[in-house]
């Protein structure tokens, strides 16, 4: 027997989900809710399955997406995206890698609804413009005008340069080797002097809930004895897991000219649940 086009590109519809969402839960919800239609389909009709399954999952993720705008709007703090454990392998689809990053995916947080569907569809998976019109119920040339605003509106805050895997690695791995030792300098030594700490607690967990600026007073912060620093790939780049008195955080980074920019710092527990099995991504 044939495998139904649904497993088969399961690891797709999971990434275009995701991507709209920010959240693998949410993410599985909407492939529920585009399973339940799938199944009642009449196959013999449809002409490219795949095609039709990435229209069906935008579709369920778009609506999803308009019904947490306001729940996002009165989050506790700042909202992270959910980490997701991936292999080193999805590092090595560099465009994969730079798409679902913690960094890109905060940045398509600052898009509405239609923008994002438009963006992640073309830019990310290619898809044609009349098959996005079709999935967000707009005309192909409306879908044109969108995808050039969010190209612009990305590009103006994704960040400036980027770095090469190794570099990022190497950076990565001072970085958390300063925070094993916990050394004021080490930190400062590896961080710019304007980083950017962001937070995400949830209101679940201790954290900062507007972001902290400057190397000095972030490094001040992160400077604390008794914790476990791991190293773990999240979302196709090296991060770290640290633990400290039974809690967990994951930590995703920004690397520019070989220091830290930008540290996203997750630890709403509601969000660290995909931390044991690494995520199945495709594009």
């Amino acid at each position: 027997m044939t495998e139904d086009p649904f497993v088969v590109h399961r690891s797709l519809l999971f990434t275009v989900a995701y991507k709209m969402l920010g959240s693998s839960a949410d993410a599985e919800d909407a492939l529920q809710e585009s399973w339940l239609r799938w199944a009642d389909v009449d196959r013999a009709q449809v002409r490219d399955p795949r095609a039709y399954l990435v229209r069906t999952v935008t579709r369920q993720a778009l609506n999803r997406l308009r019904t947490l705008s306001r729940s996002r709007e009165e989050y506790v703090g700042e909202w992270l995206p959910e980490p997701l454990l991936t292999s080193p392998d999805v590092a090595e689809d560099i465009e994969l890698a730079e798409n679902v990053s913690i960094a890109m995916l905060t940045v398509l947080e600052t898009l509405g609804p239609t923008e994002r569907a438009v963006f992640v569809l073309r830019e990310v998976f290619e898809v044609p413009y009349g098959e996005i019109a079709e999935a967000v119920g707009k005309s192909a040339a409306a879908v044109r005008q969108i995808a050039r605003r969010a190209r612009e509106h990305v590009a103006a805050r994704r960040p400036r340069v980027p770095v090469s895997r190794s570099e990022q690695q190497a950076v990565v791995e001072r970085f958390l080797a300063a925070l094993r030792t916990g050394r004021l300098q080490e930190l400062l030594d590896v961080m710019a002097p304007d980083v950017v700490l962001i937070a995400d607690g949830g209101g679940l967990a201790g954290a900062a809930r507007a972001p902290i600026h400057g190397a000095a007073l972030v490094a001040s912060m992160l400077a604390l004895p008794g914790r476990t620093v791991s190293a773990v790939w999240l979302n196709g780049a090296p991060a770290g897991r640290i633990e400290i008195d039974g809690r967990v955080a994951a930590v995703s980074l920004v690397v520019e000219d070989g220091k830290v920019t930008r540290i996203h710092a997750i630890a709403n527990p509601r969000k660290l649940t995909r931390l044991d099995e690494p995520a199945e991504l495709a594009r």
